[in-house]
């Protein structure tokens, strides 16, 4: 049995590690795969921070892909516990892995842009949705309603059109100031990612995202769209 403390919280000693437990969430005690869980580690000011690539060294722990549960692991200091180090986990951590999550999802835009894997303009988005090639639409969230629409009319006329399992799905995670500041003159309203590797790393790193603001779970519109067999 688990001894807990007087805060109903797991003691020290069994606060799960790198070391102990392999992945296992130090919020819920649970364990998953990579892709369900961010790995935390100490820099060497002491600051907690978020190993999203699970490169960096050191003793690290794991938290369940949820803003949530990140900030709960700030406010009940756990971050220290499971690290069993005198560390300082930032109050907005869980806001600072937001933005981390973002900065990747960007950078993997502008390499799929540069393989021909993610084409950006309302037109070029239509036109790929309409003949198949898109794995995922990505919209602006300040973007305007009627070209929203039109596009959410191209994946739907497709979906009805083949024997699909999922729709294509829809993201609408930056306004499009935000992408500027990342992106640059590549910053966009309407976008698509294309087949190939670059292009499923857009679609996987946006679904990280969603589902980290969404409690793990994804509220992208639709899903990857895929013939039957």
């Amino acid at each position: 049995m688990t001894a807990v403390s007087s805060e109903g919280l797991p003691e020290e000693h069994d606060l799960p590690s790198d070391a102990e437990n392999g992945r296992m969430c130090i919020v819920t005690r649970e364990s998953g795969s990579p892709d369900e869980l961010i790995r935390f580690v100490a820099a060497p000011d002491g600051t907690v921070v978020a190993d999203l690539k699970r490169q960096l060294p050191g003793r690290g722990c794991w938290v369940k892909l949820d803003r949530a549960l990140v900030d709960k692991a700030v406010a009940k200091r756990l971050f220290a516990r499971a690290l069993k180090a005198e560390v300082a986990a930032p109050e907005d951590l869980g806001q600072r892995v937001d933005r981390l999550l973002v900065a990747q999802l960007a950078g993997m835009m502008n390499l799929a842009r540069k393989a021909g894997q993610f084409v950006t303009g309302a037109s070029k988005v239509d036109a790929a949705v309409r003949s198949g090639a898109a794995l995922a639409v990505f919209h602006a969230t300040d973007a305007a309603e009627d070209g929203v629409r039109k596009i959410d009319q191209a994946r739907k006329a497709w979906h009805l059109g083949m024997e699909t399992e999922q729709e294509i799905p829809s993201f609408r995670l930056s306004t499009e100031a935000e992408m500027e500041e990342l992106m640059g003159q590549n910053a966009f309203i309407h976008a698509v990612a294309l087949a190939g590797q670059a292009g499923e790393g857009v679609v996987k790193r946006a679904n990280l995202l969603e589902r980290y603001r969404s409690g793990g779970q994804s509220r992208a519109t639709g899903g990857a769209g895929r013939r039957k067999q």
